[in-house]
């Protein structure tokens, strides 16, 4: 989402032509951010070292766009829209849309709300030669943003109508309420094999649904098998009116998107291993504020009505989410994790980080690459060498979950640790090519010297990423000979085999 309203925004207020709209999908395509499927090998060559969605870190040219352009001619017809690419324009930015982040119609200007230009600035995007240097100065407004949006975002909206008549992140906060404060049960929050009845349900009558939840979990307890809450869900509460879904999309895929949604907003913790979705006891006085401010809302029959209301900007939301965690209470919530996760685990999903694979843990799964590397280098350092204290600089949950990455805001490091008069920094990134460089490495100077300064230790850096860039080492070298900071960049299973043979974090230049 980041990434298209960045791109979009160089064209607020502009009129959306046929032309225009092509044009923006060209340029989508150009930064790698929208990646049709035919392609030459040349240009999936230029895609291959980032995720899908994500900005590639080589710039298309003029002729690879057209490429693209013409050998994948669109077929879709939405609404409004001409079929083709301005069809699939309105596709790809409709739930911006709908979250009140910019309007748009035919042969109309393109209207960025307040809250939206502050998500699509939250990215900088510099261009050397061909290269894209890619960096977040700011993450913490993608959680504001979506906090704002899912505040307010209903369901049975004018854009999409649906059966279901509520706003989810109330309904959800409202009833993990209810279920937290009934003293026949354990205070965790909702089960997520509980969540398809929230997903489902037709109206914002959070007791009602409490209930059910009630009846349920005296009926099965907190492990109901997939067919009862189908069966629930499409015949009870649905009676019927909904097309039959496959129990997987059900059970996994429908509740999975659901919490990475809610997740964005900071309000919602995991607990249990990712068994039960609580509410994040470091946000409640923000719950309370939703709850008060929230709980009741308008409904529109009219899209610019509605995208209005979504779009005014209440600055009680626009501030600081996520907290930063106490050193001590902080050891003690790395130490737990540790506990939950053995050493294998934790070496097998930094591989899997390292090679572009896919988590099914409960827990990391919900998480972005760059958080789930800090959260994931963290544990490992702490579960390796349990006498270094590790202060990760991430905001987190009431569990210890990063909320987002570190930032880098105050010319602080990822990670801060201490071991006998030494300290450490740990610097980790998802970068792998010059961006690496041009956008990690540098800063990594300013960080350290920070850290030595706020410390007063005798202080080194170990920079860690899937892989290192040829010329990041020589921005580390040419760091140490002119600054003398002792910097150590690893690849991830570098850095494993260093945890897994070393006793100390601290190596001598």
């Amino acid at each position: 989402m980041k990434g298209l309203l960045h791109i979009l925004a160089k064209f607020n207020n502009q009129i959306l032509t046929k032309e225009l709209s092509e044009k923006i999908i060209g340029e989508l395509i150009r930064y790698g951010i929208y990646r049709p499927m035919k392609v030459s090998n040349e240009i999936k060559q230029k895609w291959s070292s980032t995720y899908k969605g994500e900005f590639s870190e080589i710039i298309l040219v003029d002729e690879d766009v057209k490429y693209i352009l013409e050998n994948n001619p669109q077929s879709h017809k939405e609404v409004g829209f001409e079929k083709g690419w301005p069809s699939r324009f309105a596709t790809i930015f409709d739930f911006a849309k709908e979250l009140g982040f910019v309007y748009f119609l035919t042969n109309e200007k393109i209207e960025f709300s307040e809250i939206g230009l502050k998500l699509a600035n939250s990215i900088n995007i510099e261009i050397l030669d061909e290269f894209i240097l890619y960096s977040e100065p700011n993450p913490e407004l993608e959680q504001q943003a979506f906090l704002h949006a899912m505040a307010n975002y209903q369901r049975n909206n004018p854009f999409i109508r649906v059966l279901n008549n509520n706003v989810p992140l109330i309904l959800l906060l409202e009833v993990i309420q209810k279920l937290d404060n009934d003293d026949d049960f354990n205070g965790a929050g909702i089960s997520k094999l509980e969540l398809p009845l929230v997903l489902y349900w037709k109206n914002n009558n959070a007791n009602s649904l409490y209930k059910r939840i009630k009846k349920l979990r005296k009926q099965f307890g907190y492990s109901p098998s997939w067919e009862v809450i189908s069966e629930i869900c499409q015949d009870e509460i649905m009676q019927g009116a909904d097309i039959v879904r496959d129990t997987k999309s059900i059970m996994v895929d429908y509740p999975d998107e659901f919490i990475r949604k809610m997740r964005l907003t900071g309000l919602i913790s995991l607990r249990g291993g990712g068994r039960f979705i609580d509410i994040n006891r470091n946000e409640e006085e923000k719950v309370s504020y939703i709850l008060e401010h929230y709980s009741e809302y308008p409904t529109f029959e009219d899209e610019k009505e509605y995208f209005d209301y979504m779009a005014t900007t209440d600055e009680n939301l626009i501030i600081e989410t996520g907290k930063k965690i106490e050193v001590e209470e902080n050891d003690k919530l790395l130490t737990k994790w540790v506990e939950h996760y053995s050493w294998e685990l934790i070496k097998k999903e930094l591989q899997i980080l390292s090679n572009k694979g896919k988590s099914t843990d409960e827990v990391l799964k919900y998480l972005s690459h760059p958080i789930r590397l800090e959260f994931l280098t963290a544990i490992a350092i702490k579960s390796k060498l349990k006498d270094v204290i590790v202060i990760p600089n991430y905001p987190a949950d009431d569990e210890g979950i990063p909320t987002s990455t570190a930032g880098g805001q105050g010319n602080q490091g990822d990670i801060e640790c201490l071991e006998d008069d030494n300290g450490i920094l740990v610097e980790v990134t998802m970068s792998r090519g010059r961006t690496q460089t041009m956008m990690e490495i540098w800063p990594i100077e300013r960080h350290l010297k920070t850290f030595s300064k706020k410390n007063e230790r005798k202080s080194m850096c170990h920079f860690i990423a899937p892989s290192i860039f040829t010329d990041s080492y020589k921005q580390i070298k040419y760091v140490k000979d002119t600054a003398g900071f002792n910097i150590k960049a690893s690849t991830i299973d570098e850095f494993v085999e260093y945890l897994e043979t070393n006793k100390k974090l601290y190596e001598q230049n």
